[in-house]
């Protein structure tokens, strides 16, 4: 938290036998500015108890009432319904999201006694023939939801706000249509949400700490408080770094105000601070992080539908891993299909030709087509011969490393490739085969492959069928073999995906593996239980790791309901999550627009009135006073930067986006806006005596004065508003009734594209 320059240094010494100064008090911390923190709350407790008690009720009202409908799986439901039951039957599964709330889901699930049986499949299955334990999931998001809600109020609190502005905090929250929506369904976002406030909450209190009594039990406390706050978002989702970025501005900040030497603090006295600041927001955070995952691992011991994800030294530490019972020691003349990681296509060819000229002019070998064909078929089958001569042909080996040739078999041709560009990537090198007796003679170098391992601890291994994961390199022009189902051959080449040779041999998408052996002999069917394959927890964590963020950048594919970011602020748009035909019902996320315009508009007023404070203070001019200076470049300001940390990277995210992405920077602004206004209608006039901001001799100013009543109407007319506007949308919030055309006109505002609306 930020504070301001205007504030004095208040120190005092303790002058040891020689005269030198022994210790610094803890007011000498105050020299950060926010002393107002520590003074009496400005309103009763039983005040802001029955405040607190009735914004919370009402947030437990709209997020429980009707919780079991719509007795249909909805929206994400398909997903984290789905990731519990796996937890449930401790079957691997992949996910780009971290492992904390799907657990906290699972948890349920097991508490409840459920088993994991219905895998939540597609959106509108009926829970009344499928049975789960949905209102216990969603239950889970209905408790964390509401309590988000005190959290707020508390954090305004914590500020020294009034009981009135930290209820209309709270009440920005309790009836915003979005958040009520997230928080009614079984969907991670409630637990990212309350796990935001809790950080936010835990950072305040930790910084009052310091102004009180820094290296305290109680300063600890809230430290590794905010630190496992922290712990929890990254957990799980990885938006957590946003939260990280923003307590991380305010941490900074206060450092950078410690390292002043007017704050009074020896060089050890401030590196102290920077270590335990490490070991609380950092370290300790990192270590629960990990911890998750060790027990994400340890639950999820069998194989499941995540294992394609995974590396074939991954999976074979899986129980009843297909892995186990189906690889087998592939040896040189054995006929074999080689499948494409990322496509699940074959490796084929037929007798057909590229055409002597392409569509766009280009001329290419005319030699036989080389192709990428889904389906199992005669032409995928090849035969892999050794380069040298083998002492038998017979039980040789083929190792990962080991350069070979592969024979088709039908047409009895080999797999070549040559510097001819290919049909559909004129970059890229065409793969062909030619017959046996160029293969032997001048085109011999170009039949060269090496079959390179993806991973670099199995180089030299045994090559296994289903379980060695390895790149086709051609040894003459050094490219890697690779195939891709983004764009397919046009007509002449049956619609089927192209195969050429990619000069970005590195590139993880020219993965293959073999996928069957035809001619395996008897001995080598046999199957001999082998025991579970053991591998590090770094190792897995880091593969694993790797895996999420490489697919939660690909997750880049148009959608109907995506949005972007500009238009969050405003709740333009949203999301359709459920709908149901027959009864013109239908569960939209949208926010509360009232709400999101609010703050809007505080974000604007904050700005100029920033703008305004500083060009009047370059002109000499002193238009607020010394408190008010110390709130608006203090919490205010370093809320408004939270927000900013939670809203702008989504602009540089080349990533699907929804509005409820917003969700995280929505919770901030409710806590600034509710804090804005309260300083809005103070009266924050400079004194005379304020004009030399460096004199000493300057007092502080008296408290400026709160116009409480005006304040106080303000906020009431505001939230009649608010809960209004929730009132008006709840059909589509609950999808609980079925409106008529001009029903659902009449709620599409801005770009919102309702269903039903013709």
């Amino acid at each position: 938290m930020a504070a301001s320059n205007s504030s004095k240094q208040l120190k005092t010494k303790a002058e040891s036998k020689n005269g030198k100064t022994a210790a610094v008090s803890a007011s000498s911390y105050q020299y950060l500015g926010q002393s107002w923190l520590l003074k009496p709350l400005p309103d009763k407790a039983a005040t802001y108890t029955t405040l607190q008690w009735i914004v919370t009720l009402v947030a437990f009202f709209v997020r429980f009432r009707e919780l079991s409908y719509p007795r249909e799986v909805v929206f994400d439901e398909v997903h984290f319904g789905k990731f519990a039951s796996y937890y449930l039957e401790r079957t691997f599964f992949f996910d780009v999201h971290p492992p904390f709330a799907k657990m906290l889901i699972a948890l349920v699930g097991w508490i409840v006694g459920y088993r994991g049986a219905f895998k939540f499949d597609d959106i509108g299955l009926s829970y009344d023939s499928n049975p789960a334990p949905f209102v216990a999931y969603r239950s889970l998001s209905a408790i964390l939801g509401t309590l988000t809600v005190p959290l707020v109020f508390n954090t305004l609190k914590e500020l020294n706000m009034r009981a009135v502005t930290c209820l209309l905090g709270a009440l920005l929250i309790a009836v915003d249509c979005a958040h009520v929506i997230d928080s009614r369904l079984i969907l991670l976002d409630a637990t990212l949400i309350i796990a935001v406030a809790s950080s936010f909450y835990c950072y305040v209190r930790f910084y009052k700490a310091q102004l009180k009594a820094p290296f305290s039990s109680h300063w600890y406390t809230w430290l590794y408080a905010t630190g496992v706050s922290l712990s929890f978002v990254m957990s799980t989702k990885y938006v957590g770094l946003l939260t990280y970025a923003s307590i991380g501005a305010g941490v900074a900040a206060n450092l950078w105000q410690l390292l002043d030497a007017r704050a009074g603090l020896s060089i050890r006295q401030f590196a102290k601070h920077v270590v335990q600041r490490l070991n609380g927001l950092i370290f300790a955070p990192f270590v629960i992080y990990l911890f998750w995952f060790y027990i994400h691992f340890a639950i999820l011991t069998g194989s499941g539908p995540g294992d394609d994800f995974m590396s074939p030294k991954f999976q074979e530490t899986l129980t009843d891993s297909p892995l186990a019972k189906e690889a087998r020691q592939v040896n040189y003349f054995d006929i074999i299909s080689v499948k494409h990681k990322n496509t699940n296509a074959f490796l084929h060819s037929h007798s057909e030709r590229y055409p002597l000229r392409y569509d766009d002019g280009r001329i290419s070998s005319n030699g036989q087509q080389v192709t990428g064909y889904s389906h199992d078929d005669v032409n995928n089958q090849w035969e892999i011969l050794p380069v040298k001569e083998l002492p038998s042909q017979l039980g040789q080996p083929v190792h990962l490393n080991d350069i070979v040739r592969l024979r088709h078999i039908v047409t009895g041709t080999f797999l070549l490739a040559h510097d001819v560009a290919s049909p559909l990537y004129p970059t890229n090198e065409e793969v062909t085969t030619v017959g046996e007796e160029q293969a032997n003679g001048e085109n011999y170098h170009e039949t060269l492959f090496r079959l390179e391992a993806v991973n670099k601890g199995e180089s030299e291994q045994i090559l296994k069928s289903k379980a060695s994961l390895f790149r086709i390199i051609h040894t003459d022009t050094t490219v890697a073999l690779w195939t891709h189902n983004d764009v397919f051959l046009p007509d002449w080449g049956f619609s089927q995906q192209e195969v050429n040779g990619n000069k970005k041999i590195v590139d993880p998408e020219n993965s293959w593996m073999i996928d069957t052996i035809l001619n395996i002999d008897e001995a080598r069917k046999v199957y001999i239980p082998k025991p579970v394959r053991k591998l590090s927890f770094f190792a897995k964590w880091s593969e694993l790791q790797r895996l999420m963020f490489e697919h939660n950048n690909k997750l880049s594919s148009e959608h109907p309901f995506a949005s972007s970011p500009e238009s969050w602020p405003g709740s333009l748009s949203g999301v359709s999550f459920w709908t149901k035909d027959q009864d013109r019902k239908q569960i939209y996320f949208i926010g509360n627009l009232i709400g999101w315009w609010f703050q809007v508009v505080s974000m604007a007023l904050f700005c100029g009135v920033v703008a305004a404070d500083l060009v009047a203070r370059r002109r000499g001019l002193h238009p607020l006073n010394k408190l008010a200076r110390e709130k608006l470049y203090g919490p205010l300001s370093f809320l408004f930067v939270g927000w900013l940390c939670h809203y702008l990277p989504f602009f540089l995210m080349g990533r699907q986006k929804f509005l409820h992405h917003y969700l995280p920077a929505h919770l901030i602004a409710s806590i600034f806006s509710a804090a804005l206004w309260e300083l809005i209608f103070t009266e924050n006039k400079s004194l005379d005596l304020e004009k030399d901001e460096e004199n000493p001799n300057v007092p502080h100013d008296p408290n400026p004065h709160l116009n409480l009543i005006p304040l106080s109407v303000f906020i009431l007319a505001l939230s009649v508003a608010l809960i209004w506007c929730f009132i008006f949308f709840a059909p589509i919030v609950y999808g609980n009734v079925g409106l008529s055309v001009a029903e659902v006109k009449s709620r599409e505002f801005f770009n919102m594209k309702l269903h039903f609306s013709k």
